[in-house]
C-alpha cells in the first residue's frame, strides 16, 4: 500500500500557489502557479499523486486535510458529471477542469484509492510535510522562480499529464465551493485569519471592521496598543504574509485561539488571535504579535 499526503497552499488566494504530496524524503512532488488558490493547490496534489501512481497496482491511502477535495472526489463528483458539471444549484462547477482531471484519473481505481481527513497543523508527520513542501512551492512563485519539483514517484514518467488551469476565482476563504458540506469552526476562523492578510480584505474597510469585535485590542510585534478604530483609521494594502498554523484550541463553544506564525521578508512572528462568535458570526476579540528570532 502507498500512504501519502496531498496539500496545497496560496499566498493571497488567489496569489502565488502550491502544491504538493509526500511519501517520505525519497519520494515526493511539488508544483504550482503564479496565480492561482489555496483550493485549485489542494486538487492539484492529490491529481498529481494520482497520475504519477497510475502505473502502479498498489492501493492508495491519501491523507487530506481539505474536506473539499475529499467531499468533491468521493461525495459530489458523479453529481456534477450527470449534470453537466453543475452544482446542484445550476451554477458551474468551480475548478472544472482540475475536477474532469480528477475523474479521469480515478477511472478504474475507485476501489484502490481510500481518503482520509486530517486536521492540518496538528503534528501529523505527512501532512506536515506535504504542507512545508506546497508553502516553499508558493513561495517560490512569489519570489518569481520555479519550485523544487522533487523526485516523484519512481517509474513515473516524467512527462504525467497535467490538467489545464485557466480558471482563477476570487475564493473569499478556503471553504468557499462548498455546496453539500460546512467547514468546522476551526477550519472557519482560520480562513477568516487568512482573508485578514489579503489586499482585497484589508483594502475595504467595511470589511476588516465586520471580522473586528466591537472592543478588539491588539499588541503589536512593536508593543504597540492598537484599537479597532486606530486600525481602521489606516485601511490599505499590507506586505504579502505567510500564514503557518501553529495550533487551533477551542476554548469554549463560541471561543477559539488561533497561534500562529506570520512570514514576511525574511522574518518571522509568533500571532495569537482570540476569536468569539455571536449568532453566526465569528469576530476577532484580541491579537498579539511577538518577534522571533
Amino acid at each position: 500500500m502507498i500512504i501519502a499526503a496531498a496539500d496545497g497552499s496560496a499566498l493571497g488566494n488567489p496569489g502565488p500557489a502550491g502544491w504538493a504530496w509526500y511519501v517520505d524524503d525519497d519520494c515526493w512532488a511539488s508544483g504550482g502557479w503564479p496565480r492561482g488558490t489555496n483550493n485549485m493547490g489542494e486538487l492539484m496534489a492529490v491529481l498529481d499523486l494520482l497520475q504519477q501512481t497510475a502505473h502502479v497496482d498498489d492501493e492508495l491511502h491519501v491523507f487530506c486535510d481539505s474536506k473539499y477535495v475529499i467531499d468533491s472526489v468521493t461525495k459530489w463528483m458523479a453529481g456534477w458529471k450527470r449534470k453537466g458539471w453543475k452544482k446542484s444549484d445550476g451554477k458551474p462547477v468551480l475548478n472544472v477542469e482540475l475536477m474532469k482531471a480528477l475523474d479521469a484519473a480515478m477511472e478504474g481505481r475507485r476501489d484502490r484509492v481510500r481518503f482520509e481527513w486530517v486536521k492540518g497543523h496538528a503534528g501529523h508527520k505527512l501532512n506536515e510535510a506535504a504542507d512545508r513542501r506546497a508553502n516553499a512551492a508558493a513561495s517560490a512563485y512569489q519570489r518569481g522562480v520555479e519550485p523544487d519539483a522533487g523526485p516523484g514517484f519512481a517509474g513515473s514518467s516524467t512527462a504525467h499529464p497535467d490538467a489545464a488551469v485557466g480558471q482563477v476565482e476570487e475564493e473569499p476563504d478556503l471553504f468557499s465551493d462548498l455546496d453539500d458540506a460546512a467547514p468546522t469552526p476551526e477550519e472557519h476562523v482560520v480562513a477568516l485569519e487568512r482573508s485578514l492578510l489579503t489586499d482585497g480584505v484589508r483594502s475595504d474597510r467595511a470589511a476588516v471592521a465586520a471580522l473586528l469585535h466591537p472592543d478588539w485590542q491588539e499588541v503589536g510585534r512593536s508593543g504597540r496598543l492598537w484599537t479597532r478604530d486606530d486600525v481602521l483609521a489606516e485601511i490599505g494594502p499590507i506586505e504579502p504574509v505567510r500564514l503557518e498554523v501553529v495550533t487551533v484550541d477551542r476554548l469554549g463553544p463560541d471561543t477559539i485561539l488561533l497561534v500562529w506564525r506570520a512570514v514576511a521578508d525574511g522574518r518571522s512572528t509568533l500571532r495569537s488571535s482570540l476569536w468569539l462568535r455571536s449568532g453566526e458570526q465569528w469576530q476577532q476579540r484580541f491579537h498579539q504579535g511577538t518577534p522571533e528570532g
